[in-house]
């Protein structure tokens, strides 16, 4: 059951965003390399692939919810990146996160859009590449 649930996450985390998964189990290897195997096993294999809600929504709703966290900008940036792989427009990512200032501040909401600005940037440079 967990190699099903890990190859299913990887599936999903391949089309979101392949970068940033090999990014974190890099990152993790020598301190806790399980911790990417649960990370492609429960967040993607179990939660990500449920029915119900299609890619773009679930990633303009962890935008949303890691804004308002107001402290996790390495995940706002990877999901952002994730929205625009699976088809959300960057104004529809810039709407998300200013609504998150009603609910969480305006300090959130402009830090959230300024990790929206350094993807959209980042991902203009490598196009005019």
């Amino acid at each position: 059951m967990s190699e099903d649930r890990y190859q299913k996450g990887i599936k999903y985390l391949k089309n979101m965003n392949p970068d940033s998964f090999r990014i974190l189990e890099k990152n993790l290897e020598d301190v806790a390399p399980d911790m990417a195997r649960y990370v492609a096993e429960f967040a993607y294999g179990e939660i990500y692939s449920r029915p119900g809600l299609d890619l773009k929504t679930r990633e303009l709703v962890t935008i949303a919810s890691i804004t308002t966290l107001g402290s996790a900008q390495t995940q706002l940036k990877s999901h952002i990146q994730g929205a625009l792989n699976v088809g959300c427009s960057p104004q529809e990512i810039i709407e998300v996160i200013i609504q998150m200032a009603v609910y969480a501040g305006f300090p959130k909401a402009l830090n959230g859009l300024f990790s929206a600005s350094e993807v959209f940037n980042e991902r203009n440079e490598k196009i005019e590449k």
